[in-house]
């Protein structure tokens, strides 16, 4: 084959692959609105945007709290509307503003991309988080180390080098963010196989096999969390823990349809690493 064939053949498989990365990304926000979101706050019935919460303004999907007296443990929770199982995961998120008032210590500037979720139609009023896994999103308070793209596991089990991790949450290698700077987590979940947690495009933690199990979580219907149970898939939600954040894109690239060829998934998965 002649170097301008090569070339051509080049060009074309770069440019389908290009095609078939852009065909595959949703835009979970579509920077207007929270039409697709459904929303669950403790101590509130479902679809109740306590305080309004959780708003859009100026392109940014916004938490804040202005309408809380006290926080009070009032966790809550905005659901894309429907489930996924193999996918990757992006946000990109700043905290911003001063704690709510009755925020728990530990509250300051976290918050997460909570994956696997439960239904949140299944979610009990009082109950304080979704049974699921978490992609702990934290901020620097500019000077001592502090992690984000951590794991944490209400309801939930996951194992560690092929060992079963029972404390709550697992920090990640990645460095510390201070400031209101913007940060991009990206989350590869695999099924109930492998996840990953990216930031800024550096791998900082992989876990396998997340299950349901485990502690850390209240005010649950006994029916939904059913010990043992393989997570294979389930909704996506971002948190508000009484810290003001904002997320300015999330979006999510659909693998599912790579999940039994390994040789495309990996294809895919590097031109995505590449972008």
């Amino acid at each position: 084959m002649s170097r301008y064939k090569i070339l051509l053949a080049s060009i074309a498989l770069f440019s389908g692959l290009n095609s078939q990365a852009q065909k595959g990304w949703i835009n979970l926000f579509n920077g207007k609105d929270l039409k697709d979101w459904n929303i669950k706050i403790a101590k509130h019935n479902y679809n109740d945007n306590f305080g309004n919460t959780f708003y859009v303004k100026d392109g940014l999907l916004k938490v804040k709290y202005d309408g809380y007296e006290n926080f009070d443990k009032q966790y809550g929770h905005i659901f894309y509307k429907k489930p996924f199982s193999y996918y990757l995961l992006k946000v990109e998120y700043r905290f911003v503003g001063e704690q709510a008032k009755g925020g728990e210590g530990w509250a300051w500037r976290n918050s997460g991309a909570m994956l696997h979720c439960q239904d949140p139609a299944t979610m009990l009023k009082d109950q304080n988080f979704p049974i699921s896994i978490e992609g702990q999103l934290l901020g620097g308070n500019g000077k001592d180390e502090r992690p984000t793209g951590n794991v944490c596991t209400p309801g939930t089990t996951i194992e560690i080098k092929d060992n079963l991790f029972t404390p709550h949450c697992l920090n990640s290698s990645s460095k510390t963010y201070h400031g209101d700077q913007w940060v991009t987590a990206e989350f590869l979940v695999l099924g109930d196989s492998v996840i990953k947690h990216i930031i800024n495009g550096d791998t900082v933690l992989t876990y396998t096999k997340p299950k349901i199990g485990g502690g850390d979580v209240a005010n649950f219907d006994p029916k939904v969390k059913e010990d043992g149970k393989r997570l294979t898939g389930g909704y996506i939600s971002l948190q508000s823990e009484s810290h003001p954040i904002e997320f300015r894109a999330v979006k999510l690239f659909d693998l599912k349809s790579y999940a039994n060829d390994q040789k495309k998934l990996e294809k895919v998965l590097e031109r995505l690493r590449k972008e």
